[in-house]
């Protein structure tokens, strides 16, 4: 029965990746300050918005820049900020209505990966309001054209400000999962260094450890591009040169924009190319525990990679050569080595810890049936595993 479904999941891979060129990426159009939003605005004819962020956000007064030039131009604006660390089903209704109520006519998503989920969940729901978010779950089940959507991130590791996916907790059943549209691209992501300056040194470490997931998870799969690749090895390379710096210094200029940069190139990296068990793990913790994604997939990475062993090894050398981690003349093995050595060091440096000890086994079981679901067939992941292989995970993160 495995050996048949193993097939089948390498089987639906391989149409995806020769159908890859002929799909509707784009990639969306930079601004590079947040005083450019109400441009956009106005030459689109828009006059009314709705922001959604969070309160952690509102009170630290991030937006007021955005707020003070939005009035200036004369575009009026609501704001949602209830978003909480992993989105929920009932996040999304209480800010379609708002944004309904409003008469908005624009969406712009200012904060983390979970303001810009929320924002596009909403999206797909103002556009689709006869279609639940649970109907929506898994792969091209909006079909419909969004507001416009800007992506302002305060932090620098999501991506979601470049991918085509949104992640949703249903907290009746303890579950998250990704709902992965086209129309869900922002049309604009705005990469402002100066709303990340000052970010505080846990969330740099895990917002940017999950960056380097996007990027390694996106390269050492199976259906990669020429730009993949190249997008997912500047990723890293900018990591590796940027976020210890970042981490030490929360107002590093140079650091915070690299930073940016890196997010971006391994949202496109891995909006196109896709990612594998460290998320589908990852996703399931969020759900079980409301353990934030980037922590989970920080912990999770240099299990799974280890797992993975020789069969991501030559991929693994390949990415840390070229993204300048280990030098060049090394044999692949000890390469690929090194490479998880420098990110479970990363990991240590910043405080972020080598296990998850709250992970429950009576729950294994069925967090493992979710990222079964969720990883398989989808996700071209270099060695493929069952529900029952999968628990070894969650089990090897509990720790002993």
């Amino acid at each position: 029965m495995w050996i048949t479904r193993k097939w089948y999941c390498r089987s639906f891979q391989m149409v995806f990746r020769f159908a890859l060129p002929l799909l509707p990426y784009r990639n969306p159009k930079i601004i590079p300050s947040v005083a450019g939003v109400a441009d956009v605005c106005q030459k689109k004819s828009i006059e009314s918005v709705m922001i959604v962020t969070d309160s952690g956000v509102r009170k630290l007064g991030l937006i007021c820049f955005l707020q003070k030039t939005l009035s200036e131009a004369g575009i009026s604006y609501c704001i949602y900020d209830r978003t909480v660390a992993n989105p929920t089903i009932w996040n999304v209704e209480e800010a379609r209505e708002m944004y309904l109520s409003h008469g908005a006519q624009a969406l712009i998503a200012f904060g983390g990966g979970s303001s810009m989920d929320c924002a596009k969940a909403a999206g797909a729901r103002i556009v689709k309001p006869k279609q639940s978010i649970r109907q929506m779950k898994g792969l091209l089940k909006v079909h419909k054209k969004l507001p416009l959507l800007i992506a302002i991130p305060t932090t620098a590791g999501t991506g979601s400000e470049t991918t085509l996916a949104a992640v949703i907790t249903d907290s009746e059943k303890h579950h998250k999962y990704p709902i992965n549209d086209f129309s869900l691209i922002p049309r604009y992501a705005v990469l402002d260094y100066h709303e990340t300056l000052g970010l505080p040194k846990g969330l740099t470490a895990t917002t940017g450890m999950d960056a380097l997931t996007h990027a390694v998870e996106a390269y050492i799969g199976n259906s990669t591009t020429k730009e993949t690749r190249m997008m997912a090895e500047e990723a890293v390379h900018l990591i590796y040169q940027y976020l210890k710096a970042a981490y030490d210094d929360g107002n590093d200029k140079e650091a915070r924009s690299g930073m940016l940069k890196a997010a971006y190139c391994a949202g496109v990296a891995f909006t196109k190319s896709y990612v594998g068990y460290v998320h589908a793990v990852a996703h399931s913790l969020g759900g079980q525990y409301g353990t934030p994604h980037g922590l989970a997939n920080a912990v999770i990475l240099p299990i799974v990679l280890r797992m993975y062993g020789r069969a991501c090894e030559k991929k693994l050398a390949r990415l840390s050569k070229n993204a300048g981690v280990v030098e060049r003349g090394m044999k692949d093995k000890d390469a690929a080595a090194c490479f998880i050595d420098w990110i479970q060091w990363m990991n240590d440096t910043m405080g972020i810890p080598r296990h998850l000890p709250e992970i429950q086994e009576e729950d294994i079981p069925v967090m493992a049936g979710h990222a079964d679901k969720e990883g398989n067939p989808l996700y071209p992941v270099p060695v493929l595993m069952n529900q029952k292989e999968l628990e070894r995970i969650y089990r090897e993160v509990k720790g002993r």
